[in-house]
């Protein structure tokens, strides 16, 4: 997931995403319509001290909508804001909150909506409901599935298995560094997939 983020660089290979290569970059991102759920948002989607608002704007706080470049003002920042805490059902005393005093759940729901808002061709989610109480977890696999029905890919990793097959089109099991295991989800067995996650071929 770091690499793929962007936080961590390649050591070998290239990633592409419609054929193109992909560094993940802010930039390319929003061309490509890629985004990102990372597992613990809070640490790895969010700047905890800012408000619940500009945590939900950083995909925006600089377009208008029909790809000009402007700074929006705060004002519109929160009023978009609002609308996306409305639609996702985040609790939050206010939007002008900082995104820290949110639970689990909600802070995920927030980074939900602004990952999902806007044109999302490729999804790329690590571990999206560790942690988190059972309501939150119904409506975030909701969420998931769909943006995939949508027309979104998704990329999802988990160590979840019952998420997995939930979940999942396809599995494909990473042991020691390669693809170890592919199969349809509708033909995946819990036993041969946790046979090949424990490096056994």
């Amino acid at each position: 997931m770091e690499i793929l983020t962007g936080q961590r660089g390649l050591e070998a290979g290239t990633i592409r995403v419609k054929g193109a290569p992909y560094s993940a970059s802010r930039a390319e991102a929003r061309i490509r319509a890629v985004r990102y759920l990372p597992e613990e948002p809070l640490r790895n989607a969010c700047a905890p001290k800012m408000s619940v608002a500009e945590n939900i704007g950083f995909r925006s706080f600089d377009q208008d909508g029909k790809g000009t470049r402007f700074w929006l003002k705060g004002r519109e920042i929160r009023a978009r804001a609002n609308e996306l805490v409305r639609d996702f059902k985040v609790k939050t005393t206010s939007v002008d909150a900082p995104i820290a005093a949110l639970s689990g759940g909600n802070v995920q729901r927030a980074v939900l909506a602004r990952e999902l808002t806007g044109d999302v061709d490729l999804l790329v989610i690590s571990n999206p409901c560790f942690g988190l109480d059972f309501s939150a977890v119904a409506e975030i696999r909701a969420r998931i599935v769909a943006a995939r029905n949508r027309g979104a890919a998704v990329l999802l990793m988990s160590e979840d298995l019952d998420e997995i097959l939930e979940l999942s089109d396809r599995v494909l099991v990473m042991s020691e560094g390669r693809i170890a295991y592919a199969v349809d989800a509708a033909q995946a067995d819990i036993g041969t997939i946790g046979h090949h996650m424990g490096g056994h071929a």
